[in-house]
């Protein structure tokens, strides 16, 4: 494979860049199950896995229900003190041999390479979401990116089977070049997709806190000087370490924002459960603040406390209900009333993803809306924005409501419906609102448990969507080559 060309970044990026200072972090990480099983992790983390639950583990390891070979075992000082007062949390972080029993999952969810022009962008909707990192500075037993973190190969739409790979710069800020130019000589609308131009990247991977601030900084300058308004970036490092939004992190902020003043951050993070932030008494409860709210973890209100001072820069949190974990309304409840008091908005939780061993992971889809419909109970409309969003391989779709109700006449609604309604197309946009009517499945966990169960679908979600849609973008990523 050919060397890609490297970036080289304007004159007024480069002062930029020049002026960016590193920090320096001491995450204190235990990497893998190696140290816990030789009995080598630091001595009050060694009862972190029980004997049993060791046991248990290592007699999986070389087999092909072998947990670190699905998904790489990853803890962080600040998350392991978190989790000695929070059963959910550690269930979060620590691997069971029970994600292994049903190995069943996509290896590429949600198609991700049919939307991949160049190595490392996914071009869905109306935005790239680019991989910039490969790692955390913890894992998610359930992260939905399972098959880059664990550097798994994947088949592309031509038939080649290899590991996703990394963005590089130059290669993006071409792509973005090409397709909005070719948006613009075809008077505002791609040729092939419909689409408008690309002016918003969401970062990711893995997850882009854990690079330099340099290095996140010469992605900013370079999307920016690219045409790209507004610039996501995705990262769990609120909940794992805090602290990586420190004074040398802010004064890149500063300094990015004086030279682009006209683009906006938003910082996409990953609650799942209060527990991430709030502080608890030696009984395991919640401790009220005195001047409203409860009492935060200091370095986590200080970190959204910083980045709320900055009205260029939005703070949005999404997460997936999943079991153990969240599955619980009043955890929500509280978790999201907390954010919206802070200055986080609350913006979409997630019914499960087919990830290679989702079946460990996944709450069932009806009783994920009643999860968070309870939740959001008692919660103001302000606080009420999260809606609930499964990801079809046609698009981003929101389960809207689910009815005990029979719906009359209507052969397999007796026992009530579920309704789903495309909220983004993966494709294109004209798809958008329209709706589908499942009869019920309580034990439906994707989409798949209501194949018998279609009352009425507007929306395609369950009509044979997969060669047309893989065959769509087939043809716009070789016209982008």
């Amino acid at each position: 494979m050919a060397k890609a060309a490297k970036y080289q970044p304007s004159e007024q990026a480069q002062s930029f860049l020049d002026s960016v200072e590193n920090g320096k972090y001491d995450r204190q990480i235990i990497t893998g199950l190696k140290k816990f099983l030789d009995g080598k992790a630091p001595e009050d983390m060694r009862s972190f896995y029980s004997s049993v639950e060791l046991s248990a583990l290592a007699d999986l390891k070389g087999t092909s229900k072998d947990v670190e070979t699905r998904m790489p075992v990853k803890i962080t000082r600040h998350y392991f003190e978190l989790a000695k007062k929070s059963k959910p949390i550690q269930v979060l972080v620590k691997a069971s041999p029970k994600e292994t029993y049903d190995l069943d999952g996509a290896s590429d969810p949600g198609k991700q390479m049919d939307y991949s022009p160049v190595e490392g962008l996914i071009h869905k909707y109306e935005l790239g979401l680019i991989y910039v990192a490969s790692t955390c500075s913890a894992h998610c037993r359930f992260c939905y990116r399972e098959e880059l973190i664990a550097q798994k190969e994947v088949e592309r739409p031509d038939g080649t089977v290899a590991p996703k790979g990394l963005a590089q710069i130059q290669d993006i800020v071409d792509y973005i070049n090409k397709h909005n130019q070719e948006v613009a000589d075809n008077g505002g609308r791609h040729p092939d997709t419909g689409r408008e131009r690309l002016r918003e990247i969401l970062m990711s991977g893995g997850d882009p806190m854990v690079l330099s601030n340099k290095n996140i900084a010469g992605w900013w300058s370079a999307l920016a000087d690219a045409g790209i308004e507004s610039i996501r970036l995705g990262t769990k490092e609120l909940a794992f370490f805090p602290n990586r939004f420190d004074s040398s992190f802010f004064d890149m902020l500063d300094k990015f924002h004086a030279v682009y003043p006209q683009i906006k951050i938003r910082l996409m993070v990953h609650f799942n459960h209060p527990d991430e932030f709030l502080e608890k008494d030696d009984n395991g409860n919640y401790i009220d603040d005195p001047n409203g709210g409860l009492v935060w973890h200091p370095d986590t209100l200080r970190a959204v406390a910083e980045l709320g001072k900055r009205n260029w820069l939005n703070i949005d949190n999404q997460a997936p209900i999943i079991a153990e974990i969240n599955n619980d309304p009043d955890a929500l409840r509280i978790m999201q009333r907390e954010l919206k008091r802070n200055g986080v908005e609350n913006h979409y939780f997630f019914c499960g993803r087919d990830i290679v061993g989702h079946k460990a992971f996944n709450v069932p889809i009806e009783e994920a809306w009643r999860i968070l419909n309870e939740s959001q109970k008692g919660l103001s409309g302000v606080e009420t924005h999260a809606r609930l969003s499964i990801t079809h391989y046609k698009g981003k779709t929101e389960v809207a409501a689910v009815t005990s109700e029979p719906l009359p006449g209507v052969p397999g609604g007796e026992n009530g419906f579920v309704v789903m309604k495309l909220l983004r197309g993966a494709a294109d946009a004209p798809d958008r609102g329209k709706v589908t009517l499942l009869g019920r499945n309580p034990d439906a966990i994707w989409f798949s448990g209501y194949n018998d169960r279609v009352l009425f679908d507007e929306a395609g979600l369950f009509t044979d969507v997969d060669d047309a849609v893989e065959g769509i973008e087939l043809s716009s990523v070789q016209a982008a080559s």
